[in-house]
């Protein structure tokens, strides 16, 4: 049988009888040309002409302008390489997924070490693969629950971790030589890690055949999360103690995980996050040489954490750029070992996309961040649960959050195909873009004198809170959309089930818990192990080496801490907001402008400026949402008192006095708003003060709405709140007649 002649004209109907034997064909004496290829400038005036005109170029908060089409001229020598070999570009092991999965985690903990074990359990049980440890703030920032500065913290957003004996609890059941273990700690990091190997060895289990990870980053603390304890020198000597501990003892532990992550929550482009990550890693590299050791004997453990949100491709992009740019770095440090130049990350999808208004599309985003991180080549991902913008998650939320990681890994086949967008024109063009970005400010940081010094000097923390404005800015006038926030809006919010921390009876547990364990245990070498602690920290003893030997004695978390405090001191910073970027974005709007004249009416009538205190209490060092108030206010008009972090509700009382504010702004994050709010309304009515309007925000469950009013307080603003519409309230507060919400806000 010949085959057909290509681009022949078949005569489909001839008119005859289906059973009638068709006429031949005359053939044609010469074959049709096949059609010229379209060029890009033919692509380029079909869609010109489709869009009449429009410019399809995205221009992204990285200042990347994202062409509508890319083709093989935009990936001109780029060469990605292979997956598994250097520079790791397409991923770290040859075969990736399709040899084996991910680890899926849950970050979690909540309450007391028991509940959070009964927690973990019932996770693993239904899939999870390892576990990942949220400790509360008060824990991250070395105080024992019975310290006074946490009444209001202790068991809310983590676990409340006192001792050793709450560690043994944490993991009780669950065998250590068998699961990898991840603890977001940073401040504590010495006494968590000291408990840690200590439950190991009580457990029976030596510490070589530990396995996991302790996040022990302190750099991007003093950026952007603030749970630091001492000054940035004694902490990077921590980490260096670490280092060496680790390398010695623990192999099969990963002894840093340098994360990215809050600084994205934080609101860094993803440049910025790739680019101070990676400079972080740089500098830790450069303390564990200074420190006398082999840059091939701890490197190989160093692992990352970035953060996941809505940018899908450039989410992909950058994975595979860091994993470009660490390679790069490492070998210009003098790595010879290829897997101290290969970049292992865990990934969490992003806190910050989560909404509290039409809270179940945040099951969708989480999807879809998710998928960014299997594409872009994790080695382990939490997904956030649903209710994450409201309160802790619930088990049912949680199970749609792994159940999120067990559906793409089993039903979708997405795992059978190593590095399936590797040679996409955009992805691979993205990649190069990222990593030229990213190099350009490491290499002004290096040029300053490294990380260390960028971060004393302020202009990383400065940059990304500029980026944090700008974006909060775009979404408040609609350029960026947020379904069911700014666009989509649902008329009745859905109320969901929270979970719920009870503080108070959480508090006296660990109370309970810790005069009990004090009562039991050898007093004379509890002391003498925190003396020798601290006679190390003021010498060249090895810290975690020594914290273990008092964990072993039965020192709480507070004692160890307060015995290196006595050295090292404890560190503190003054919130400085940045000025001008939220309202230069609204520079000619007739909404900013209205509010502008009403800030103006208001302190012709007060004979000065409103004045407002932004107060962050507790231990909660997210100063993001503090930071952008402060901002957007300070740009309005107002004078705007940034109160410190940590404060208790009576040094912010204190402050709202002597500075005679007319507005507290009570920033919550870390569910702590039931207690410290109400405590802070009560020292300014004793003070004789119940006319400064006190107002919160930040994730306040809407169920906890009513007992804030009957505690006094007089506007609440949630997640994804448009502030212009909070400023609107704020001047009505203070007598001003704003016009109503829909004729101010365009």
């Amino acid at each position: 049988m010949t085959e057909p002649t290509p681009y022949s004209i078949i005569e489909q109907n001839t008119g005859e009888d289906a059973g009638s034997t068709p006429k031949p064909q005359a053939m044609p004496t010469e074959v049709a040309a096949p059609p010229s290829a379209p060029t890009l400038d033919t692509w380029a005036k079909a869609a010109a002409k489709e869009v009449k005109g429009k410019d399809l170029t995205w221009a992204t908060p990285e200042e990347i302008d994202v062409k509508p089409l890319y083709t093989a001229d935009d990936v001109a020598g780029w060469e990605p390489g292979l997956p598994g070999f250097a520079p790791f570009t397409r991923g770290v092991r040859a075969s990736m997924y399709a040899g084996r999965p991910w680890t899926i985690r849950q970050y979690a903990g909540f309450s007391t070490a028991k509940a959070s074990n009964a927690f973990y359990h019932r996770n693993l049980k239904a899939g999870q693969k390892g576990l990942s440890v949220a400790f509360d703030l008060a824990t991250h920032r070395g105080y024992d629950s019975d310290h006074p500065r946490v009444t209001g913290d202790v068991g809310k957003a983590g676990v409340a971790i006192d001792s050793v004996e709450d560690m043994k609890i944490l993991f009780d059941g669950i065998p250590l030589d068998q699961m990898s273990v991840s603890m977001t700690m940073n401040g504590a990091v010495i006494p968590i890690l000291a408990f840690f190997i200590v439950a190991g060895e009580e457990q029976g289990v030596e510490r070589r055949l530990l396995d996991g990870t302790i996040q022990n980053d302190i750099l991007k603390e003093f950026m952007v999360r603030n749970t630091y304890i001492y000054p940035p020198e004694p902490s990077m000597r921590i980490i260096s103690d670490i280092f060496g501990y680790t390398s010695r003892e623990m192999p099969k532990f990963n002894s840093i995980s340098i994360s990215g992550y809050h600084m994205q929550e934080a609101g860094a482009t993803q440049v910025q996050e790739l680019a101070f990550t990676i400079a972080d890693g740089m500098e830790y590299v450069k303390y564990g040489v200074a420190s006398g050791l082999d840059i091939d004997k701890f490197a190989g453990r160093l692992s990352f954490f970035f953060a996941i949100g809505m940018n899908f491709f450039m989410e992909i992009a950058k994975l595979r750029a860091a994993r470009v740019l660490w390679h790069r770095v490492m070998t210009s440090l003098g790595a010879r070992d290829e897997r101290s130049k290969m970049l292992r990350t865990h990934c969490q999808t992003s806190g910050v996309s989560l909404t509290e208004q039409d809270p179940y599309n945040n099951i969708v985003r989480t999807c879809v961040e998710a998928m960014a991180a299997m594409l872009g080549g994790t080695q382990s991902l939490h997904t956030n649960a649903l209710d994450e913008a409201i309160a802790l998650p619930t088990d049912f939320s949680a199970r749609i959050a792994r159940n999120t990681q067990l559906v793409i890994q089993e039903e979708t086949g997405m795992t059978n195909v190593v590095d399936p967008l590797g040679g996409s024109y955009y992805v691979e063009a993205l990649t190069k873009d990222l990593v030229d970005r990213a190099w350009a400010i490491i290499e002004r940081v290096e040029a300053e004198g490294g990380m260390a010094k960028a971060v004393a000097a302020g202009w990383p923390k400065a940059m990304i809170e500029e980026a944090s404005a700008a974006r909060a800015a775009r979404v408040d006038r609609g350029e960026d959309v947020i379904v069911g926030v700014n666009k989509y809006r649902k008329e009745n919010e859905d109320e969901i089930e929270i979970l719920d921390v009870d503080n108070h009876a959480v508090r006296e547990a660990q109370v309970r818990r810790i005069n009990e364990m004090k009562a039991k245990r050898d007093e004379a070498a509890c002391r003498s192990a925190l003396d020798a602690l601290r006679e190390g920290a003021r010498g060249d003893g090895n810290l975690l080496e020594l914290a273990v030997t008092c964990a072993r004695a039965r020192a709480t978390l507070g004692e160890i801490s307060s015995a290196m405090e006595d050295v090292f001191g404890r560190f503190g910073t003054q919130p400085t907001p940045v000025k001008g970027i939220y309202g230069g974005a609204y520079d000619g709007d007739a909404a900013w402008a209205r509010l502008e004249e009403g800030v103006a009416a208001t302190e012709r009538r007060l004979g000065r400026k409103p004045r407002m205190l932004v107060a962050k209490m507790g231990q909660d060092g997210h100063d993001r949402g503090a930071n952008l108030v402060s901002s957007m206010f300070g740009d309005l008009g107002f004078e705007i008192v940034p109160g410190p972090l940590f404060q208790t509700p009576k040094e912010a009382s204190e402050l709202a006095l002597e500075k005679d504010v007319d507005v507290v702004g009570a920033s919550s994050l870390a569910a702590g708003h039931k207690t410290l709010i109400p405590e802070l309304i009560g020292h300014l009515r004793d003070a004789g003060r119940p006319d400064i309007k006190v107002i919160a925000g930040g994730v306040i469950p809407a169920q906890d709405y009513q007992a804030l009013r009957d505690a006094g307080v007089q506007a609440i603003f949630g997640p994804g709140t448009n502030l212009i519409a909070a400023a609107q309230e704020v001047l009505r507060l203070l007598g001003h007649n704003m016009p109503p919400e829909s004729e101010a806000v365009e």
